[in-house]
């Protein structure tokens, strides 16, 4: 004990002794999770209320037309917009029940004429999949920081509210609807906070260019699109040229007003 080296050495030795100890105590309450061995070092796999697991980094996606083939697609009515010129706006009014009503979407068909799939124009969940007695079947999809897409005029519908479909997938047929009973087509709109805008303005582009612009609807267009339709009022005349034309919007193609179709 008389030596120099002695207590620096029990110290170090009781040093030692206490961290193998607390090393041993951390060691036996490490729980090992079996599965997070079989992950290939990709991360933990702990899943919350056995919860689908939520894919962060999906793609941005684009706004594509509702229909399998877009070239054999054509506008029949274009979207109302107040910018355009007078006889754009003139061609891009339905007709319904003695009132005219600017279109708040595209009414879309085949050159055929004939019925065709039509698909979801980017994924989304399902919210609203109903029959509508003036605007026939309607599908409603939700997608992200309040944009949407309506679907009118369908026939057998394959969705249903809470469902979700994946861009191209297809959601229903393309049908009629007293709005345009005539002409087998899909009344499409996009909106984002209720508000419509042109859907072929977007169409080939990224749902974010939406989300970054603003002012993209008049106040007309800011009533959703269901309410619009349902309630056209009666008994009013055409408006002649150059005086202010009323009216709700939100319908779909005219029967009684020359169509005017744009090929894609």
């Amino acid at each position: 004990m008389k030596k120099r080296w002695v207590f620096p050495a029990i110290y170090l030795a009781s040093a030692a002794i206490i961290l193998t100890a607390v090393l041993m105590f951390q060691a036996g309450n490490t729980e090992t999770n079996p599965e997070d061995e079989n992950n290939n070092g990709q991360g933990p796999t702990t899943s919350y209320n056995e919860d689908d697991a939520v894919e962060v980094n999906r793609p941005v996606e684009n706004f594509v037309m509702p229909v399998t083939d877009k070239n054999s697609a054509v506008i029949e009515k274009q979207f109302w917009d107040a910018d355009a010129s007078k006889e754009e706006q003139e061609a891009s009014f339905v007709y319904y029940n003695g009132m005219y009503h600017p279109n708040t979407g595209v009414d879309i068909k085949m050159k055929d004429g004939e019925t065709f799939d039509v698909v979801a124009s980017l994924s989304g969940t399902v919210i609203r999949a109903e029959e509508d007695s003036l605007l026939g079947n309607v599908v409603e999809i939700e997608h992200l920081n309040g944009v949407k897409t309506y679907y009118q005029a369908l026939s057998n519908v394959t969705v249903k509210a809470g469902d979700f479909v994946d861009q191209g997938q297809k959601i229903a047929e393309a049908g009629t609807s007293l709005m345009n009973k005539d002409s087998v087509h899909v009344h499409f709109e996009i909106r984002k906070d209720s508000v419509a805008v042109n859907p072929t303005e977007y169409f080939d582009r990224p749902v974010t260019a939406l989300l970054d612009e603003e002012g993209q609807a008049s106040e007309e267009s800011s009533e959703p699109a269901d309410e619009q339709e349902k309630k056209p009022a009666e008994g009013t005349d055409k408006p002649e040229d150059g005086e202010e034309k009323d009216g709700d919007e939100g319908t779909d193609s005219a029967e009684e007003e020359e169509n005017v179709s744009y090929n894609i």
